[in-house]
């Protein structure tokens, strides 16, 4: 399924993109078809190898032990170290290959480029395939870049702010003068001239760190361009949230249905699912994994979207519930600070084996987003109602737009 592209960078997005962003489905035989032998073969390795790792995650007290598998992306469990150079060649011919045949491979071997973002996208490949995947490659916006940085945003203040708690422990972006601020700093600041909705808002900023890790800044700008645009990210960062309600709302029916017994001890607890989730939405795990691990959930993000924060975030639930039952409200915050982020340091593979094994419906998601919509709309003509009782100006448009005229 190739991501809607769209010709102007300041379009808001289509709501509807989080479909065309869910897994893509296709079924094995088409795929196959389209695959040489030794494709073949390796997307019968990565599946054997997804058996082995289940077997083994099946005792999940082995987790923080085990360190098997943790070692090239394409490794099967048997040839660990003998094989590992010799791998990490192979891999790296596979997805030059990848990156020169990208549309053929995008629509003729989807189900084997899948699995294989899956297992991760080696680092050297990172900055292009990322841009293949939301299509970044030839955007006009990037020939506006070096015009945007001569001018001056609102945000700029609120910016230079950020940017120092962005990254702190990473060399790149150490220190006021350091050359990951700077380059932080404009895109940053180039994103709130083209969009002046949205403007700056916080947890954005590790997002385009990373990217900023991987390639140029106009390809880094670029590319958040496309996930503001593309990927639901624009709808999260509008200064009323709105998205992150919907994210959090959609959240909870999983939370309510897979794990009922660790939903009501939440509740008891008043611990709000927006209270540890909220971050795991608006970066996308940047600030609650290490960045091996929250690397491997990005690159997943991009092929398949925000389907992949609510798969991670329901397995961490699921992993830790036994744990998590028996803690107050404050004991549950230290361990979502202290204990979750470290749990799959050594086996990025089992933490995503375990949230493909979570439950995910997007006709469920698309049926609670249209009844959040309508909760919401009923909650705003309450607010008119009570508001127009007590005489206060109407807060829609059209309101503020007649008294406008009643003034004049």
């Amino acid at each position: 399924t190739s991501l809607p592209t769209m010709a102007s960078p300041t379009l808001s997005p289509d709501s509807s993109s989080q479909e065309a962003l869910s897994a893509p489905t296709c079924s094995p035989t088409s795929d196959s078809e389209n695959l040489s032998p030794d494709e073949l073969e390796l997307l019968a390795k990565l599946e054997e190898q997804n058996r082995l790792l289940e077997a083994d995650s099946k005792s999940m007290r082995s987790m923080n032990g085990s360190r098997r598998n943790s070692g090239s992306s394409l490794v099967s469990s048997s040839s660990a170290s003998s094989n590992l150079s010799h791998l990490e060649e192979d891999t790296w011919i596979l997805w030059g290959r990848i990156a020169n045949e990208w549309e053929e491979w995008r629509r003729r071997k989807e189900k084997l480029l899948k699995e294989l973002i899956r297992k991760g996208i080696p680092h050297h490949f990172r900055a292009i395939v990322w841009q293949l995947l939301c299509s970044a490659t030839d955007m006009p916006v990037k020939n506006q870049y070096s015009e945007l940085l001569k001018m001056s945003s609102p945000c700029e203040k609120l910016i230079r702010r950020d940017i120092a708690r962005t990254y702190p422990e990473h060399e790149f972006f150490k220190g006021q003068d350091s050359l990951g601020q700077e380059v932080l700093f404009n895109v940053m600041k180039a994103y709130s001239l083209v969009d002046r909705e949205v403007g700056y808002c916080q947890g954005s900023a590790f997002i385009v760190g990373l990217l900023l890790m991987q390639m140029p800044e106009e390809e880094a700008f670029c590319v958040f361009v496309r996930l503001m645009q593309e990927y639901r990210l624009r709808e999260l960062f509008k200064p009323s949230m709105a998205e992150l309600g919907l994210c959090i709302y959609q959240f909870e029916y999983m939370l309510q249905e897979q794990l009922p017994d660790l939903n009501t001890h939440f509740r008891s607890q008043s611990f709000h699912t927006s209270m540890y989730a909220s971050s795991w939405f608006l970066t996308l795990f940047l600030t609650t994994f290490p960045l091996p691990v929250a690397t491997r959930v990005f690159d997943i993000f991009m092929y398949e979207g925000l389907e992949i924060v609510f798969r991670v975030g329901l397995a961490l639930l699921q992993v830790n519930q036994t744990e998590l039952m028996q803690l107050d409200m404050e004991g549950m915050s230290q361990y979502f600070q202290r204990v979750i982020p470290h749990q799959f340091d050594s086996c990025p593979d089992k933490l995503v084996l375990k949230a493909y094994q979570v439950k995910y419906n997007p006709k469920k998601m698309k049926r609670l987003e249209k009844e959040y919509a309508a909760m919401k709309s009923k909650e705003m003509e309450e607010q008119i109602e009570i508001k127009a009782c007590m005489g206060a100006p109407d807060p829609t448009p059209a309101g503020m737009f007649s008294e406008l005229a009643t003034q004049q």
